[in-house]
């Protein structure tokens, strides 16, 4: 297997992490996603440290301590520990990055189960027999001679060090695992030339090999090596994970010991690897077959010349070596399992790939590390020109078919029978533009290694004129969307007329996003290829992908010609092979009595199941269930009295019909048995989906093929999956759920309520994230399942911030200043007051102080999150620092990650270019604000703007004054409806609308109506305006500070706002604090972690006279008040005890705000209101509301001192009576308490 390099001691001493893909090679994103669990837990908890701080520290102890040099939590275990006066610092050994490094015990962490459940990155490895030497001189005799040594020599560490680091592949076959190191043979690529190191070493004189006796004692001995190796590509238990290949499927503690007790030979393991290729050579019918571990040629090396020349060893011992290699050699390629209708020889090597020799030569110049699995399967039928469909975990590479294509490409005479006209030979549809941009730069890259071809990038939007503007003369490849091609085509209607390759990159996106345009295309295709003039032409389609889907079968049954299908990915060759998947919810008690119903339901053919569960124990178990009610099974784990030799004996028996021969196993046994004609296959325990997989191809040999017989029966299914899914299966249940929602299994309704309530359990994990980019720009997230964002509201993060109070009272039209361009709806730049800009004052105030060089002093000790200044060219900006790389030992500088926090855009530079801000250019809170337009998205289903559309609107709007209308604010970000730039005639006093950014964005043509965007965030955050208003509330009888310096908010104070994700607990707005978090309509936010209360619209009753209006409101007694008076409307609250009360009161005519007061007096507050204009109201508020009455106690006491005459006051009063009682008959959108 490939690997990668991380620390060498010496040539017995080095540390590696396997690279590639594999059911037990973890990924480096799954590392990454721990890191940032770890880095977001263990950050949050420096409130709590006590509770994660371990009580005692000793060696060899597994912890988490924090890393200064990689700025992140790790992994680690204490191998020595110095005690100071006061303290102690431990040295730790990184486990996942193979660092010796320092630390202070106040960063050292309790380890939790949670993040020890993959295994660690780091492995320790050694040269496989491989043994240093000195050199020995004896004086007495004057002779010197070579003899084995204790120690590495220094030169022969120097000489291994130097071949890894001018290697340009690293590669080790597995042999052995002792003291908790891999032995392993080593395989460098220097020049081209493969190179063993460990007969490098040897052939220089650095080492010698050990003899066979002195490692292994006996050949038994040796042989139950091997076997307990070959069962260690499945997880096994071992005593330091920080140094081997830790297990991913056990969960129990781990064990001290590398034992498997497993006793089969390694001879037997090559018989049943040699049957299962037999198998594959016999049938060359179209029959769906799977092939484990399908040897490379790059792989099959005999290792007879080298035995002889450095060990002599008999034949006997050759031939154990081999077989010992052929068992490690399926260790190193456990995960791959193909899965074809047709046979195909594989090309494994680059010398051998069916390739032009210039391509090759390209390649292996830009260093290609040769043909992956699923590339050494397709290229050659895509280099033959046959129709290919490959699904594969990396089905979205487009070098699964780029130098093939280009290859067949390279053959003239083959196109020579086309009618001589312009249009392209080749045709790759991407699923999205960024895609086909990647595409196209590969082609564009490798294009020299052929003959001329003049490939073309075809992205077109709705503008007709540009699309008959386009010219694909002498063009022979082009790459596009379906939705961009067939708005050519309505052009170019001789486009289809040479085209002989069609290629579909990540078919299932295309299916799910475009589905009629590609099978338009296709029956376009299709009718092409029908005349005469094509019967000796190629017709080629390669569809390629991730995942299968349900329209890929409908694609080779109407278009394709006896295709080659290549699954290597095998959960969703079960989907191709139509195992049923039947779900089985039940508690955990239940489960072996639904096992044992289940088995009685199966027919009476033949019948070999499966039972597969998590530990030995549960096997042990569910082996005596089934004895006990007189079921013939047999068992088989890795501490089973039973070898594997036996249990395949007694597996593959001739048995008569109805006969049912049930095996339970572990997860560990599943590979090296090498079943694959399972008829069912039963979760006993749920494994990881990967895994699920795996257990799914031990039925391939019974996968139908229902491409080439469409009548097949779904009753006669001959493969069926059973899954016990009980209520302690939430670690895995999810992605189990969705491969079956994929599979378009039937789920049990009542699933549907622990699905949903997973992914609820999914999205509180990312509570404290940013607000999703996505849902923020078009109002929807297609991806929720995989974004790492937030798509709920949170309080503490979405509070408006650097958004001036005026704004968020009353949203109205605002000037602003786009100053950085995300893409074509998203900008960053400042809100400006037209009267007095308080920035544009700060601006000129901090440049007129940077221009004394005196005042220019570099910061020394730069601190994160510290503010600072920056000049770029001529002008001087206010930066905060987000981030800094680790430092050098040798540099004196270090390169710094800073946010312009007046312009919102991130940036590097350099330490010493930082200068000292003095505090009072620090009072003044960040400026930056997020600018989002409104109701507009891309065309074509796409989720990312066109660089095009950013582009033109960049150049636009950069750097301009816009007039915009607010119509949202949620933390740092305004939506804006519309944005227009206005340009003011001053010679004629009057304004022109130059332009509407979104209609700007319509043009182009790559932009859409969205019309659903606000509606869906007032779906995701209606209480919001209602918190923007009580927010901003004052106390009654306080007067708001202004003047106080202290009371104004400086930048490090946003800060804590704006790195509310890192510090949870930070804000500066609290739920318990807030007069208003009640108020919630959406489920995402009733449903938050944050504790909400109902806000009740409290009785009202109000009064009159020709100059004010008196507003009585019952309150509660001791009830904190507040209020608020705009032109408008008036906004009251008040909280008593767990009750809160809100009034937004849209009067009914203007009021003098200035004049308006309001006083508590007994359990009332009563609130005056002077009008703007003098006359009578008809009613108080313009919408009804069946809490706010007229108050009848007054009405004689208004006659009395009314100035107007009796007729008329009594007039204009009972119409103010008639419309409050109309008024009471509609139901108000705010609770009432009673």
């Amino acid at each position: 297997m490939e690997v990668l390099v991380l620390e060498i001691e010496d040539p017995g001493c080095f540390w590696v992490t396997m690279k590639g893909c594999g059911p037990y090679i973890v990924d480096e994103t799954e590392y990454k996603n721990l890191n940032a669990e770890m880095n977001q837990f263990y950050d949050k908890s420096y409130k709590d440290v006590d509770e994660v701080k371990p009580l005692t520290v000793k060696e060899g102890q597994i912890c988490v301590v924090f890393s200064e040099e990689l700025k992140c939590w790790c992994r680690a275990v204490i191998k020595s520990i110095m005690y100071c006066t006061d303290d102690y610092q431990t040295e730790c050994f990184l486990l996942d990055y193979a660092k010796y490094i320092f630390v202070k015990s106040k960063n050292i962490r309790v380890a939790l189960e949670a993040f020890m459940q993959i295994p660690y990155r780091a492995k320790k490895c050694r040269l496989y027999r491989t043994k240093p030497v000195t050199l020995r001189i004896d004086f007495c005799e004057d002779t010197a001679k070579i003899v084995p040594a204790k120690r590495w020599d220094s030169a022969a560490t120097w000489y291994f060090q130097n071949l890894l680091k001018a290697t340009t592949q690293v590669k080790v076959k597995l042999c052995a695992v002792e003291d908790n190191t891999f032995d392993v043979f080593l395989y460098v690529t220097i020049k081209d030339e493969k190179v063993c190191v460990n007969d490098d070493l040897v052939s220089k004189n650095f080492a010698c090999f050990e003899e066979a006796e002195e490692n292994m004692g006996s050949s038994a001995d040796y042989q139950e090596n091997q076997m307990s190796l070959n069962v260690e590509c499945l997880p096994v238990k071992i005593v330091n994970p920080a140094l081997a290949f830790r297990p991913v499927l056990f969960q129990e503690e781990v064990s001290t010991n590398h034992e498997t007790g497993l006793a089969v030979s390694s001879s037997f393991l090559q018989e049943t690897y040699q049957r299962s290729s037999t198998d594959l050579n016999e049938n060359t019918a179209s029959i769906v077959k799977a092939i484990p571990g399908l040897p490379f040629k790059e792989n099959t090396a005999v290792h007879t010349d080298r035995l002889q020349q450095f060990l002599n060893c008999d034949p006997l011992k050759t031939h154990i070596i081999e077989d010992d290699q052929q068992s490690v050699q399926s260790l190193s390629e456990e995960r791959n399992f193909v899965f074809l209708s047709n046979k195909i020889e594989p090309s494994s090597v680059l010398e051998t790939a069916p390739l032009s020799d210039d391509l090759k030569k390209e390649l292996t110049r830009k260093k290609f590390l040769g043909p992956s699995f699923t590339e050494s399967y397709c290229w050659p039928p895509v280099a033959r020109g046959c129709d290919v469909v490959v699904i594969s975990y990396e089905g979205n590479d487009p070098f699964l078919y780029i130098p093939p294509v280009l290859t067949f490409l390279q053959s003239g005479s083959c196109y020579k029978g086309l009618p001589n006209r312009n249009g392209p030979l080749a045709l790759i549809l991407c699923p999205g533009w960024k895609k086909a941009q990647l595409v196209f730069e590969l082609l564009k890259t490798y294009e020299g290694c052929s003959r001329q071809l003049h490939p073309m990038l075809i992205i077109l939007g709705q503008n007709k004129e540009e699309t008959r503007s386009v010219k694909i003369r002498g063009c022979e490849v082009i790459v596009t969307t379906p939705y961009s091609l067939l708005r050519l085509f309505e052009h170019q209607s001789l486009l289809f007329c040479r085209l002989c390759h069609l290629v579909l990159d990540e078919i299932e996106v295309l299916f799910s996003d475009a589905t009629e345009q590609v099978f338009t295309i296709l029956d376009c295709y299709k009718k092409a290829i029908i005349t005469e003039e094509w019967e000796y032409s190629p017709h080629q389609i390669i569809a390629v992908g991730t995942h299968w889907n349900k329209h890929i079968a409908h694609l080779i049954k109407e278009f394709m010609n006896d295709p080659y299908i290549v699954i290597t990915a095998m959960e969703e060759a079960s989907i191709y092979g139509n195992v049923q998947q039947v779900l089985q919810p039940c508690t955990y008690s239940e489960r072996t009595a639904v096992l044992l119903k289940t088995l009685d339901f199966i027919d009476n053919n033949l019948q070999k199941v499966l039972v597969f569960t998590n530990s030995v124990n549960e096997a042990e178990m569910v082996h005596e269930a089934l004895k006990s009610n007189s079921i013939f099974s047999l068992k088989i784990h890795k501490e089973s009295e039973f070898n594997f030799k036996y249990i395949l004996e007694q597996w593959t028996k001739k048995y008569s019909s109805g006969t049912h021969v049930v095996l339970v196993l572990t997860d560990d046994c599943m590979q090296s048995l090498g079943i694959t004609d399972a008829t069912c296959v039963i979760h006993f325990s749920l494994p990881s989906p990967r895994i699920f997989g795996q257990r799914l191809h031990s039925m391939s040999d019974n996968f139908c093929n229902v491409i080439e017989d469409s009548s097949v029966d779904q009753e006669y299914i001959k493969a069926r999956s059973v899954i016990l899914i009980a209520e302690n299966s939430a670690c895995h249940a999810l992605g189990i759920l969705r491969y079956l929602q994929h599979a378009e299994a039937e789920i049990p309704p009542e699933l549907h309520d622990f699905t949903a309530k997973m992914l609820e359990a999914e999205e509180d994990k990312k509570f404290s994230r940013p607000l999703c980019a996505y849902l923020k720009i078009f109002g929807i997230c297609k991806n929720r399942t995989v974004c790492p964002d937030r798509h709920q509201i949170n309080l503490q993060i979405d509070m408006p911030q650097n958004i001036p109070d005026r704004v968020t009272r009353t949203p109205a039209c605002v000037t602003i200043l786009p100053l950085h361009i995300v893409n074509a709806t998203n900008y960053f730049g400042r809100i400006v007051d037209k009267q007095k800009d308080q920035y544009t004052i700060l601006a000129e105030e901090i440049n007129d102080y940077f221009k004394k060089p005196s005042n220019k002093t570099s910061v020394k000790n730069v601190e994160k999150l510290a503010f600072y200044g920056l000049c770029e060219e001529t002008l001087f900006h206010r930066v905060q620092v987000v981030e800094i790389s680790p430092k050098e030992e040798e540099d004196l500088f270090f390169k710094v990650k800073i946010k312009y926090i007046d312009e919102g855009r991130i940036s590097q530079v350099q330490s010493y270019q930082l200068l000292h801000l003095p505090a009072r250019f620090q009072r003044l809170p960040p400026q930056a604000v997020e600018f989002v337009i409104c109701r507009v998205k891309p065309i074509d289903n796409e989720i990312e703007w066109n660089p095009k559309v950013t582009s033109y609107i960049h150049h636009k709007i950069k750097g301009k004054l816009h007039e915009a209308k607010i119509v949202h604010t949620l933390g740092n970000t305004v939506w804006v409806d519309p944005m227009v730039r206005v340009t003011r005639l001053s010679d004629l006093k009057i304004s022109v609308n130059e332009y509407n950014v979104r209609s700007e964005i319509l043009a182009t043509g790559l932009g859409t109506d969205n019309p659903e965007h606000i509606t869906q965030l007032q779906k995701l955050c209606g209480h919001v305006e209602v918190l923007d208003h009580a927010k901003n509330l004052k106390p009654l009888g306080k007067k708001e500070d202004t003047a106080d310096p202290q009371n104004v908010s400086s930048p490090q104070n946003m800060s804590v706002q704006e790195n509310s994700t890192e510090n949870h607990n930070s804000s500066k707005i609290t739920l318990e604090s807030h007069p208003c978090d009640g108020v919630a309509q959406t489920k995402e936010a009733e449903d938050s972690t944050l504790h909400q209360r109902k806000c009740f619209y409290p009785e009202i009753k109000w009064f009159q006279n020709e100059e004010t209006v008196t507003v009585k409101v019952k309150i509660a007694s001791e009830a904190d008040c507040k209020s608020e008076f705009t032109k408008e409307k008036v906004v009251f609250s008040a909280c008593s005890g767990d009750k809160i009360y809100l009034a937004d009161m849209e009067l009914y005519q203007y009021i003098l705000p200035q004049k308006s007061t309001c006083v508590i007096k007994d359990k009332e507050a009563i609130i005056v209101l002077t009008k703007e204009k003098k006359g009578a109201w008809c009613k108080l508020l313009k919408k009804k509301n069946p809490r706010v009455s007229f108050d009848f106690e007054h009405w004689e006491d208004f006659e009395d001192k009314s100035p107007f005459p009796v007729g008329t006051k009594k007039l204009y009063c009972t119409t103010a009576v008639t419309e409050e009682l109309v008024d009471s008959s509609e139901d108000s959108g705010t609770e009432s308490d009673e």
